[in-house]
């Protein structure tokens, strides 16, 4: 590690105005990224501005088919709470599969979304439901903020305040997890919305999460898992690593889905 300055705002204004103070600020949100990557000298913020305490970041509303999660809940809060269960099974579901029970307590949707890792599984949520990334400045739809492998649309200084989710018709997450961090090597979100089907793939990307268009026009004309054995997976965009060959991820692709959509119905 080396020297920082750690800042804990009571409110979002004093976090928005910590992070303009320096030019090298980050946000502490979970801190299950941000913190290894400090400690492996792979990031070095200047100052730490630690938002989990700030009220109006904090907690999960539901009003009808919307739910709203702030960005400083934690994992395990989603995963438990009755109104994502009851509104949203299959994101409740993705929630309690994320990493351990540690990483579940500590680690929040926001700092996941943020963070875009690719194989992360909140992106694929959100991209997968077509959410709405709500900041301190403004409201992005998930299909504009996903930008690549670690990267968003977030400008410099921009705080994630909360997800906006609407219930779909029906929708499953199924992955394939690396069996040590629990990471998905390949994870696929399926969603019936009244606009047709939504199909989000993270883990196999080599480019982050990204849309199957071919599996949402076939979800959409059939929403069953035999409507996808005709549609194609290539192995060009696939990530390749010591967990999976592109080859593999492309051919998990479509087994997570059919099991995804198997799900959901």
């Amino acid at each position: 590690m080396y020297p920082t300055t750690y800042h804990k705002p009571a409110s979002l204004s004093d976090a928005a105005a910590a992070l303009s103070a320096s030019d090298e600020a980050m946000v502490l949100a979970g801190g299950q990224t941000l913190l290894p990557t400090m400690k492996q000298r792979l990031a070095s913020p200047s100052a730490l501005v630690d938002i989990r305490a700030i009220p109006e970041l904090r907690g999960i509303t539901v009003s009808g088919a919307t739910v709203t999660i702030g960005a400083a809940t934690t994992h395990a809060e989603v995963a438990g709470h009755h109104g994502v269960q009851q509104t949203i099974p299959a994101l409740a579901c993705l929630a309690a599969g994320i990493g351990d029970p540690a990483v579940r307590h500590m680690g929040t949707i926001g700092g996941s979304v943020a963070n875009n890792d690719p194989a992360a599984d909140y992106p694929a949520a959100v991209l997968g439901l077509g959410a709405t990334v709500v900041t301190n400045t403004r409201e992005i739809a998930a299909d504009d903020f996903f930008e690549g492998m670690f990267a968003t649309a977030l400008d410099e200084g921009e705080i994630i305040t909360a997800i906006r989710f609407e219930a779909p018709k029906r929708a499953a997450y199924m992955k394939f997890r690396n069996p040590a961090s629990r990471y998905a090597i390949v994870g696929v979100f399926v969603a019936e919305t009244d606009a047709g089907a939504r199909v989000a793939v993270t883990g196999a990307g080599a480019d982050g999460v990204f849309r199957h268009s071919g599996m949402e026009a076939a979800l959409s004309a059939s929403f069953a898992p035999e409507a996808i054995d005709g549609c194609e997976v290539g192995e060009g965009d696939m990530a390749s690593d010591i967990h999976a060959s592109a080859a593999y991820r492309a051919h998990l692709v479509t087994v997570m889905a059919r099991r995804a959509v198997a799900g959901a119905v």
